[in-house]
């Protein structure tokens, strides 16, 4: 059992590098971490008034003001029904989904989804093409 022991052992230490003193191989080489890619920036009301403000010399406050009223502009139409559209951006409009029979995946019980309203966004060619 001893000598299994030590074969396991020396098996072991032969898979394992060894570096010998004074030499470039015994600093740790950390090994390489699966590259991920990183989050996406998140863009906020602030960040497109700063540009906005920037590319039309507007100071910050009155840039936020516009930026703010574009939004609830589009937002007031959504509410309405009405579809929006923006050139070279899209389009977004409100669709109505008709109540549904659905099935319970854990029971297979059949249940009944209510009717709702969605939000749909259809990008234009401009934006297709630059993405």
């Amino acid at each position: 059992m001893a000598k299994a022991a030590t074969t396991k052992a020396a098996a072991s230490a032969a898979k394992k590098p060894t570096a010998k003193a004074g030499s470039t191989a015994a600093q740790a080489v950390p090994a390489a971490a699966p590259v991920t890619a990183a989050p996406p920036a998140t863009i906020t009301l602030k960040h497109l008034a700063a540009g906005v403000g920037d590319q039309h010399g507007l100071d910050k406050k009155q840039a936020e003001a516009v930026v703010a009223a574009v939004f609830e502009a589009v937002t007031t139409h959504l509410k309405a029904g009405e579809r929006v559209r923006i050139g070279g951006f899209g389009i977004i409009e409100v669709k109505d989904r008709p109540a549904r029979t659905g099935r319970n995946p854990a029971t297979g019980e059949a249940i009944q989804i209510a009717a709702s309203r969605k939000l749909a966004f259809r990008a234009a060619k401009e934006l297709k093409a630059l993405v």
